[in-house]
């Protein structure tokens, strides 16, 4: 069994250990890393996994996943670079940081592949984005496909499209929440208990996510066969047509993408 070693021990850090474990991985071939002492041996005692400093890690692991935030990639870049091994591989969940960046901090040749993720991951119903980097190898993307599988879905995509992904699906639960959030305050507006309107909608949400997935039906389909002629969601979805929401979230999800580009060029 190949050893994988996880640099940061935040919550995307936590949520892959938890993950490959539940999967079936053993705990043992499990290494995590982290700068809080206390923290990063707090969720060693949760899972049962070794802790080591960044070089050591870097020495024992077939697999490296690089789970910190961008603007410490490249110290932990300039600290692990010399113990990375030909035959490895590096996987980086960074947001905005490129496979050529991490190539060209990391020995020649190393096979590196970047994740897009998102926090519905916490709950084992993530959806990342993956792709390679000039010199990964099938083997090596489809052990990260694995990896990120053990706490969701995974695509496989070009790098060129990871600017969409992250617009689409790495700030995708923000958008939905925010949606929740004007949903829930709507039954207050209306009468409703806080905790009932909360109640309705995150089932209603639930519901429906469900029924997508379930039913392979278009959503367009779905949609109107809750839409009566003349009826109450009509008159709904007269009111969001005509505040122009639709093009209000392809203009968001548009500017996110613009921002993950920008973050990628350097662009603080």
């Amino acid at each position: 069994m190949t050893t994988t070693a996880i640099f940061g021990a935040g919550v995307m850090g936590e949520t892959l250990v938890s993950g490959l474990i539940r999967s079936g991985r053993t705990p043992g071939d499990l290494v995590v890393t982290g700068r809080t002492p206390d923290k990063v041996n707090a969720l060693a005692e949760r899972h049962g996994v070794r802790v080591l400093p960044n070089s050591e890690a870097a020495d024992v692991a077939d697999t490296l996943v690089l789970c910190v935030k961008p603007q410490d990639m490249a110290g932990l870049l300039d600290e692990i670079r010399d113990h990375v091994a030909p035959g490895n591989v590096v996987v980086s969940l960074a947001a905005g940081i490129t496979t050529e960046y991490l190539e060209s901090r990391l020995p020649e040749g190393t096979s590196v592949v970047r994740v897009m993720p998102n926090t519905p991951a916490l709950v084992d119903e993530g959806m990342a984005g993956i792709a390679p980097g000039s010199h990964c190898t099938d083997d090596h993307l489809a052990e990260a496909e694995a990896l990120l599988s053990s706490c969701g879905r995974v695509v496989r995509l070009a790098e060129k499209h990871l600017d969409a992904v992250t617009a689409i699906s790495g700030s995708g639960p923000a958008y939905i929440f925010y949606v929740v959030e004007a949903m829930i305050e709507a039954g207050v507006v209306l009468g409703l208990p806080r905790a009932t309107s909360t109640e309705l909608v995150v089932q209603t949400l639930y519901g429906a996510a469900t029924m997508l997935r379930e039913t392979h039906e278009h959503p367009t389909v779905l949609r109107e066969q809750v839409s009566s002629p003349g009826g109450t969601t009509v008159a709904a979805l007269r009111q969001l047509d005509d505040h122009k929401v639709r093009a209000a979230f392809v203009t968001a999800m548009e500017a996110a993408a613009a921002r993950s580009k920008q973050l990628a060029s350097g662009q603080v």
